[in-house]
């Protein structure tokens, strides 16, 4: 093919399409057989919690004392208590509690943690200085003896529970944040925002937040499977929900003296609390692996 020799011949531009690093995301995260097969318990657990009083044959608190007991059945699918209560009917319900309580003490924590990181990373020096002192004094306690200790002053409940959860995991999430802040605001386009007299507060939510998004994706589904077990374990300790919420550690508690009489009193609560963690971690698992750019090829 010849060259024209016309001096105001303009070569053809060639238009490169640029796919939003999202989508990039989506399709990488979609090829992760692990991640899917996570997202897909985690939609499960949710469909069966918003549809338990569908999904379960019969109420929470049904009691039938002449059945106390009872081995799994094509009646009772998973057996009843130790007061005649259908499991099957309470694990349903527990899937309500657990997710209740792990989505909404993660939020707290990322709201609260997130507006500490960024103001500590942003500003420096001794505001930087005496917020990542509190972190470090709440990472010194084990997470569990800290949450024990937070309901133990505000008094044993499922609300105080999800508090004490809430409190734990904010150091966790303001770390991230103020490393993440503390790169991102050393780029061009932060200086160029600041050169122009754009406010902090504009800097801080549309230019720093938006790409410190990323971890705090990752981390918040990681940090509600660690909600979860967390509010079993309060449960479980007598310092969550009460009876006779169906929440799973309190079933379990519950259960511990059946053990080697009737072993599926813990044996289902058990599992529940098993696939939704292992859900919640494998989904957790493949949003790293596509959100981070160092785990791609």
């Amino acid at each position: 093919m010849e060259l024209s020799t016309n001096p105001k011949y303009q070569p053809p531009i060639i238009e490169e399409k640029v796919e939003s690093p999202w989508l990039e995301a989506w399709r990488s995260f979609k090829k992760n057989k692990l991640a899917v097969i996570g997202t897909l318990i985690v939609l499960f657990f949710i469909v069966v919690a918003i549809f338990a009083p569908v999904i379960a044959p019969s109420g929470i608190n049904d009691q039938m004392l002449s059945n106390r007991l009872q081995p799994p059945s094509s009646e009772h699918w998973f057996g009843t208590d130790d007061f005649g209560r259908d499991i099957f009917s309470r694990v349903i319900y527990g899937a309500r509690i657990s997710l209740w309580v792990g989505f909404f003490s993660v939020l707290g924590s990322v709201v609260v943690g997130s507006l500490l990181g960024i103001i500590a990373g942003y500003y420096g020096r001794w505001v930087d200085g005496f917020i990542s002192r509190i972190f470090d004094i709440m990472l010194a306690f084990p997470s569990i003896l800290l949450a024990i200790a937070i309901v133990a002053v505000l008094g044993p409940s499922l609300k105080n529970a999800l508090i004490a959860i809430a409190i734990i995991n904010i150091p966790t999430f303001g770390r991230l944040i103020r490393s993440r802040v503390l790169s991102v605001k050393e780029e061009e386009y932060i200086m160029a925002a600041k050169a122009i007299g754009m406010s902090h507060s504009r800097i801080l939510f549309n230019h720093i937040l938006p790409n410190s998004m990323a971890p705090i994706i990752v981390q918040s589904t990681l940090a509600i499977a660690t909600a979860i077990i967390e509010a079993a374990a309060l449960g479980f300790l007598g310092l969550g929900a009460e009876a006779p919420n169906p929440e799973w550690g309190k079933m379990l508690s519950d259960a511990k003296n059946f053990l080697i009489q009737a072993p599926w009193t813990m044996i289902f609560p058990g599992l529940a609390i098993m696939l939704t963690v292992l859900g919640f971690n494998l989904m957790g698992d493949g949003l790293r692996d596509a959100l981070d750019p160092r785990m791609k090829n």
